[in-house]
């Protein structure tokens, strides 16, 4: 178990504006909008169901109730809420959505160490639609992985996962070397290079993801298809993003 603590930030030029918002946009959101993750019809009615994305229209479903079959007691899962707006700006809103405490705890701190060096070397602007752009490739790569592997396509899904995932492939092709802190089986910290810390993380996902393809939809509810696409997405697309090193000083400055 290794949970990465920092990087070597000595070379950033700019403040990360756009990241920091982007965390506390998903710290609002959960906290007020969620309520803590109670909110179940605010989060099943803005999160993404690969079935709604398939057909175009909203899908309202009851509740129901399943056995656990650890302890044997009844469980009530609620079930899909109207969704005010047009279901493919699910792809966006279900990025800001987040399913408990660990989880936004997680995603927010790999945002932070992750993404302001990827936001100095794009800009602002840049940044910004990079992110939302591997976020979305990232919800779409679920939907058809729930398709194609024969899941259920009424699911849904929430979670900065995937456009995070984007952004550390986008930090493994521009940043290998850099060195990051690991917080290594909770006892001592190291530090290795971006392309073992990032590329074991993937590894896990891909190994973690076959698993979950050949077992039922839950497998601890993580979405792995949507962050082995975001983080293709990120290694893909983050050269056209970047902004070239001949810039002026000046330039930099500028939100694009």
């Amino acid at each position: 178990m290794f949970i990465p603590i920092g990087d070597d930030n000595r070379d950033r030029r700019t403040t990360p504006i756009v990241n920091y918002l982007i965390i506390i946009a998903n710290i609002l959101v959960f906290v007020f909008l969620q309520d803590w993750g109670r909110n179940f019809s605010f989060t099943y009615g803005y999160s993404t169901v690969p079935a709604e994305i398939l057909t175009g229209h909203d899908i309202v479903s009851n509740s129901r109730v399943v056995v656990d079959q650890l302890t044997g007691q009844n469980m009530e899962i609620p079930g899909l809420a109207p969704t005010p707006i047009n279901v493919y700006l699910t792809l966006i809103t279900s990025m800001f959505m987040h399913g408990g405490i660990a989880h936004i705890l997680g995603n927010m701190l790999f945002l932070f160490i992750f993404g302001d060096n990827i936001e100095d070397s794009m800009g602002h602007g840049r940044y910004l639609f990079f992110y939302l752009l591997c976020g979305v490739i990232a919800g779409l790569t679920n939907v058809f992985a729930t398709v194609f592997f024969g899941q259920s396509p009424y699911v849904p899904s929430l979670g900065a996962s995937g456009a995070i995932s984007g952004v550390m492939g986008g930090y493994l092709l521009l940043f290998p070397t850099r060195r990051v802190r690991i917080w290594l089986f909770f006892f001592f910290t190291i530090s290795v290079p971006a392309f073992i810390a990032v590329g074991v993380w993937f590894v896990f996902q891909v190994i973690s993801g076959l698993g979950a393809l050949g077992g039922d939809q839950a497998n601890g509810g993580i979405a792995y298809a949507a962050h082995i696409g975001g983080f293709i997405a990120g290694l893909v697309l983050v050269k056209f993003f970047e902004k070239k090193r001949r810039v002026l000083v000046n330039e930099r400055k500028a939100f694009w």
